[in-house]
């Protein structure tokens, strides 16, 4: 015999309607993906510095471009969030996914107090970066996984036999 289990809509029908006219759904379908792209190139840049000790300043631009594009997803994101669940950061569907984006970030400015700083050598600054890029996937595939349970959902309650 089979277990019902019920799982708790990540949306309330409103929320969902509100996600799906909001302006700010799109910007963050926007982003989210910019943001991957330059991590990738970011890292790819950062690590051939760390494995040749060569282009040091495109691996900081780039690292620069990835925390404004972090800070803009953030912002943007927390604004989607008041918009759709009515508080700016922390709403139950996205608690931990926001406190994950909030150790993103903490590293992200760190690096940047770092470079700014300059109380960190070249090599510190890059595995620094390194380290953010792979919270930054974590958080990620977390957004990712959410975004999925979303469409896997209808907005009435689903039923999964276990």
């Amino acid at each position: 015999m089979g277990r019902k289990t019920i799982h708790k809509p990540l949306y309330t029908p409103e929320q969902r309607r509100i996600r799906d006219a909001s302006r700010w759904t799109l910007v963050q379908g926007i982003l989210a993906p910019v943001q991957f792209v330059i991590c990738i190139v970011s890292a790819v840049l950062v690590i051939r510095f760390l494995m040749t000790g060569e282009g040091y300043i495109a691996a900081t631009v780039s690292i620069l471009l990835k925390t404004l594009a972090l800070y803009t997803i953030m912002v943007t994101g927390a604004i989607w969030e008041k918009e759709v669940f009515g508080q700016y950061l922390l709403a139950e569907p996205f608690f931990w996914e926001d406190m994950v984006s909030f150790a993103v970030i903490a590293l992200h400015t760190l690096y940047l107090a770092a470079l700014f700083g300059g109380f960190m050598t070249p090599d510190q600054l890059m595995i620094l970066a390194l380290v953010a890029y792979a919270i930054y996937v974590v958080n990620a595939i977390q957004f990712l996984w959410k975004l999925r349970m979303a469409r896997l959902s209808s907005p009435q309650e689903t039923e999964v036999l276990a």
